[in-house]
C-alpha cells in the first residue's frame, strides 16, 4: 500500500473556508500564487501541496485520485474546517469533484478550471509525452513541450526571442519532483459518473486557447453539473501567468454572488 505524506500546508486569512487543489506538474505557488492574497481578505484559505510538489515529499508509491482527496481533506481537518468551498485547476478539477462526491456534506461549492471529468485523446497523449520526457530526464524537451501546450499561441508568440531561452529555463526549473506521478493520476481518472450528483453551486471557467485540457471539457463539466455556470478566459492552460486578474474576478465575483 503506498504511503501518502501529510501534505505541506499554508493556511492564509479567515473567514469561509476556500480548499485550493492544484494541478499536475504544478504546486500551490506555481498555481495559485498571484490569486491567493485576494481570496485569503474575506476566506480561510488551505493551500496543500501534493506529494512531490512544494515542501511535500513524493509519495512511496503511485498516487491515486482518492490518495489525492483524502491530503487535501486531511488539510482542511487541520486548519478546523468543517465545510469549504474547492477551488480546483486541472488535476485538481479531478480532485474536487472527486471530493464532493465522498463528502456532500462538507463541501459548499466548487470552482472549476481549465478542467476535465476524465482525458480525451488529445490528453493522454499529452501526458505520455509528459511521462517519456520527465522519464529520460530531458527537462529541456520538456520545457519546450510544457510551453507549446501549456501557454496560449497569443501569450507564447508574445515573449521576445531573446528571452525565450530564459523563459524555458524557468519552465524546466520549476518542474516538480512528482509531475510524473501526478500526471499519471489525471490519465487514470473519471469522474464522470459523479457529475449529475453533484449539488452545490459550481463555477466552470473554460480556458479557450488552451491545447493541453481542450475547452471543450470545461462544456462537457458545465452541461453535466446540475446549474452550474460557465465562464470563458482567452488564455492557454495557464491562466495565473497569462490572465490573473480576469481569473481572480471570475473566482471573487462567484463566491460573492454565492454567498460563499
Amino acid at each position: 500500500m503506498t504511503q501518502i505524506p501529510a501534505f505541506s500546508t499554508a493556511v492564509h486569512g479567515s473567514g469561509p473556508g476556500l480548499l485550493l487543489a492544484h494541478g499536475a506538474g504544478g504546486s500551490i505557488q506555481g498555481n495559485y500564487a498571484p490569486v491567493i492574497r485576494a481570496l485569503a481578505e474575506h476566506h480561510t484559505v488551505v493551500a496543500p501541496d501534493y506529494p512531490g510538489s512544494g515542501a511535500t515529499p513524493r509519495a512511496e508509491g503511485p498516487l491515486t485520485l482518492d490518495g489525492l482527496v483524502d491530503g487535501i481533506v486531511a488539510a482542511a481537518d487541520e486548519a478546523g474546517l468543517d465545510t469549504f468551498t474547492l477551488l480546483g485547476y486541472s488535476l485538481g478539477t479531478l480532485v474536487s469533484v472527486r471530493t464532493a462526491a465522498r463528502y456532500p456534506d462538507r463541501v459548499r461549492g466548487l470552482v472549476l478550471t481549465a478542467g476535465l471529468a476524465r482525458p480525451d485523446n488529445r490528453t493522454r497523449s499529452s501526458l505520455a509525452i509528459w511521462q517519456r520526457l520527465l522519464a529520460a530526464g530531458d527537462t529541456e524537451g520538456f520545457a519546450h513541450f510544457v510551453a507549446l501546450t501549456g501557454f496560449g499561441e497569443t501569450f507564447f508568440n508574445a515573449v521576445p526571442e531573446r528571452e525565450l531561452p530564459a523563459f524555458l529555463e524557468l519552465i524546466a526549473a520549476g518542474v516538480p519532483a512528482g509531475a510524473a506521478e501526478q500526471a499519471a493520476v489525471v490519465a487514470a481518472s473519471d469522474t464522470t459518473p459523479h457529475l449529475a450528483g453533484i449539488s452545490v453551486p459550481t463555477l466552470v471557467i473554460a480556458t479557450l486557447e488552451d491545447t493541453l485540457v481542450a475547452p471543450a471539457n470545461s462544456r462537457f463539466l458545465a452541461d453535466r453539473i446540475p446549474g452550474a455556470e460557465y465562464a470563458e478566459i482567452a488564455t492557454g492552460h495557464v491562466p495565473m501567468a497569462e490572465q490573473p486578474r480576469a481569473w481572480e474576478k471570475l473566482i471573487l465575483e462567484f463566491l460573492a454572488r454565492k454567498e460563499l
